[in-house]
């Protein structure tokens, strides 16, 4: 499995909850822990099949525990809430960067139609 965008420096940054990720294409994401696990690539999140996605809610103070390598091609990623099944391939990553704003507004959309409202600090 070949990636495209294989980043060359992950950080961590525990205190602001967020995975810094830079990649050779010049490419830099701030991606924040709960974005991460609401759109964590595992079945639990994602389901089986379209339409069968999972809304995570009271994400908001998860955070990041563990990163471990997959192969060259990926990392999983533990949370805080224990959830530690999702395999963020290089390309992914770099998909939830390049779509952050859309996907984080889409997100909160469906908080809101769901009847859940976001903690905010």
């Amino acid at each position: 499995m070949s990636s495209t965008h294989r980043p060359t420096d992950i950080q961590l940054h525990q205190k602001s909850r967020i995975l810094e990720l830079t990649y050779s294409d010049g490419s830099h994401f701030e991606l924040p822990c709960e974005f991460l696990r609401v759109y964590s690539p595992s079945a639990e999140v994602r389901g089986h099949g379209k339409g069968q996605e999972v809304l995570q809610v009271g994400k908001e103070d998860v955070n990041i525990t563990g990163i471990e390598p997959v192969g060259n091609y990926a990392v999983k990623l533990v949370f805080s809430d224990g959830h530690d099944t999702g395999i963020y391939d290089w390309d992914y990553l770099h998909e939830l960067g390049t779509n952050q704003e859309r996907l984080w507004q889409d997100y909160l959309d469906r908080l809101k139609e769901a009847g859940h409202e976001r903690k905010t600090h």
